[in-house]
């Protein structure tokens, strides 16, 4: 028996994030899990409440706190790090939320949960990424890119610094033994997409919303050793949505 590989995943209770879960407990991975909401107790995968931790990352402070308690938990290696959480608030009616009306406390509590979380974990944790020879996916969004019909401009602005991030860690943390890599997800079909929707679907290449597991898929292969020589990329999953 090997040793068993362990995932920290932020976001994990639905969408993308549920289906990440999944993924890498049928390869026998350890999860730990990340989320504003305690462990819910309907949940199908192995070490349940024990491997998950209540942490709000639009908190600074309470980011940096966890980080020891994390490290207790992972006891010397990290394999994989998946910074999936995200939000996107939205105006009165589910409207978008342009540069013009975005207050400023909104455009902070974005980028903490959105951009800054993801390089405090990553830092903080950078020891034991670094005794696993680990990876770190950071998950941006096609709004990342150009402006989006239902993506507000803070959600698209802190993905698109992420991707600028990706590209920035995977210099620092290459010398460690770390890919740090970046998936840009299009339309998936989860409980975030916004009506309207089916408008961009008969415009994609491949004419069909995306699926959570679809995208699980390119972030496990990002935390295998079949992309053992990727490093510094952001790898779009939509579709064909920008050819």
């Amino acid at each position: 028996m090997g040793e068993t590989k362990t995932l920290l995943l932020t976001g994990a209770s639905r969408g993308i994030g549920h289906a990440t879960v999944m993924r890498f407990a049928r390869e026998g991975w350890r999860v730990i899990t990340c989320s504003r909401q305690p462990f819910p107790e309907a949940c199908p995968w192995g070490g349940g409440r024990d491997d998950h931790i209540v942490i709000d990352l639009a908190d600074p402070n309470r980011t940096i706190e966890a980080i020891a308690g994390i490290r207790r938990k992972l006891g010397g290696k990290l394999h994989a790090l998946v910074n999936n959480a995200g939000i996107s608030p939205k105006g009165p009616g589910g409207g978008r939320l342009s540069t013009l009306d975005t207050d400023l406390r909104t455009w902070g509590h974005v980028f903490h949960v959105n951009f800054f979380a993801s390089i405090v974990l990553a830092r903080g944790l950078r020891e034991e990424l670094s005794a696993a020879r680990g990876a770190v996916v950071n998950v941006t969004s096609i709004a990342g890119s150009r402006v989006h019909p239902f993506a507000g401009a803070a959600y698209a602005t802190s993905k698109a610094a992420l991707k600028a991030l990706t590209r920035e860690m995977a210099h620092d943390f290459g010398p460690m033994g770390v890919r740090v890599n970046a998936i840009a997800p299009g339309e998936i079909e989860t409980s975030i997409l916004s009506p309207g929707t089916e408008k961009i679907v008969e415009t994609l290449p491949l004419r069909r919303l995306g699926q959570p597991r679809e995208v699980a898929e390119v972030i496990w292969f990002l935390c295998s050793d079949a992309s053992s020589y990727v490093t510094g990329t952001e790898i779009e999953v939509n579709a064909g949505q920008h050819v």
